[in-house]
């Protein structure tokens, strides 16, 4: 997909301000059972189609919003995805300015996890 110019300045504005991992890395966290939210920022479309196993659908357009009463716990852990790292990274920041202390962006997001042949699942 290709993104204009301004949206890619404010995903870079908000990569200096937030912390990234990478698909391999959460996928390894959940093969050793650790525990945190996974949450799909994607939209509903993009959920029904697939998603990543044990993951939280709260999307880009109403996470702000419904955010605090799935995850009331502002030092819960808390590792948003979308589909290749650009709407994670601005979500994570608005999470962060609300106060938001553990919240990470996977870059690569779906796709990235698709591409490496891991599992996924359809509701």
């Amino acid at each position: 997909m290709q993104h204009s110019k301004r949206f890619l300045e404010i995903v870079d504005e908000a990569r200096r301000h937030i912390e990234e991992t990478t698909v391999q890395r959460i996928k390894a966290r959940l093969d050793l059972g650790e525990r945190f939210n996974l949450v799909d920022v994607r939209e509903e479309s993009e959920w029904q189609a697939g998603h990543l196993p044990g993951a939280l659908h709260l999307g880009k357009g109403v996470i702000e919003r419904d955010i605090e009463t799935r995850i009331p716990d502002l030092d819960a852990e808390i590792v948003l995805y979308c589909g290749g790292g650009f709407r994670s990274a601005l979500a994570t920041e608005n999470l962060q300015r609300m106060g938001y202390t553990r919240v990470i962006s996977m870059d690569g997001g779906f796709r990235g996890w698709k591409e490496a042949g891991y599992p996924i699942e359809k509701p």
